[in-house]
Parts: structure tokens; sequence; C-alpha cells
């Protein structure tokens, strides 16, 4: 796998047979829908996986980066990506090798809040509306921020409370759901 913009545009990182990461195209969608400018902004990936979507997000300048991966094997691989690009862990970029849903209640006690939050869940396990659900009970969500959901496309994504669909697409045996958060 490749970062695909930004400062570690072209660089390789690892991505071990058997992992199903967020592929080029897809990665790429996310971010064209999104804007090429990152800069100053907060970004939290959840079931980070080899951490591609968190890695391109480093890469396009955000200015703060956490991503979440329960499984040890991966948040090690995680960790591995980082240091083959260069990447410094600490308090601007930080993997935190926890469950999601702890991590999300955390984030909304600490009061943070991000403007953008992806999330690919293991499909089948219906972990995105479960997902949805806890990031509307404890909203980490700037105004007019924007959540990325990537999942099987059999699978149906309910719109929260104070959100809206603004991209809904089709890649192969995935779906993209961007849903923005509304104020009133």
């Amino acid at each position: 796998m490749r970062i695909l913009g930004g400062k570690y545009k072209g660089r390789n990182f690892y991505m071990p047979s058997g992992m199903r990461p967020t592929q080029n195209v897809l990665r790429a969608a996310v971010f064209d829908l999104l804007g090429h400018d990152f800069k100053g902004l907060t970004f939290l990936d959840l079931f980070s996986g080899s951490g591609a979507v968190g890695l391109e997000a480093i890469s396009r300048g955000a200015q703060e980066v956490t991503m979440v991966e329960k499984d040890p094997k991966n948040a090690e691989i995680l960790r591995e990506n980082c240091r083959i690009l260069g990447i410094d862990l600490g308090e601007q970029y930080r993997i935190l090798e926890a469950d999601v849903f702890v991590s999300i209640k955390r984030s909304a006690q600490k009061g943070q809040t991000f403007d953008v939050v992806f999330f690919d869940p293991p499909f089948d396990r219906n972990l995105v509306k479960k997902t949805l659900k806890c990031l509307g009970v404890n909203d980490i969500l700037h105004a007019h921020s924007f959540l990325v959901v990537q999942h099987d496309p059999a699978e149906r994504v309910d719109v929260p409370e104070h959100r809206k669909i603004v991209s809904e697409r089709r890649y192969g045996a995935s779906q993209l759901t961007i849903l923005q958060k509304v104020t009133d």
C-alpha cells in the first residue's frame, strides 16, 4: 500500500496479507470528497487496522490524528507503519490500542472533539449501527464536521439526529457514506 497525497505521497507502508485495508480508490474518494486541505483539522480514525486512512490524513496535513485499534497485532502494524514513514507519535499523532466504544466515551468525557471521524468496522458484525449510536450519545464532533462511514452496501446507515447525508457512493464491495453535522 502507498500514501496517495500530501507530504508522504508515493511512500509505501506495510500491509500484511489477510488484512482488509481501505483500498486506494476509496481512500482517494474520501479525501477528494472532503477536500484536499486538511491543515488545522482534527481527525479520528476508528477501527484503524493498518492505519491507511489515518496515515493519509497525517500526510495531507491534519493537525491532530487519533487512530484507534483494539487488536494488539494490528496496533503494532500501525506503529510500524508510523516508523516506516518517519511519523513521530505523541500529542499530535497518536495510536490508542483500545476498544472503539470506550475511546469514544473517553473522548467525550475529556471534551475532545473532531472535525472528521472516519470508521470502517469489520463487515457483518452490525458495528456501523452500534458505532453511530455511540457517536450520537457521545457528541465528539465539531459544528459542521464530517462523519465518514465505509460499510457493506447491504448494511443500511441510519442517519443520526442532527446529521445529513452529503454523499453516498459505492466502490465495488464497499459503500462510502459521508454525513455532516447540522446545527440549528
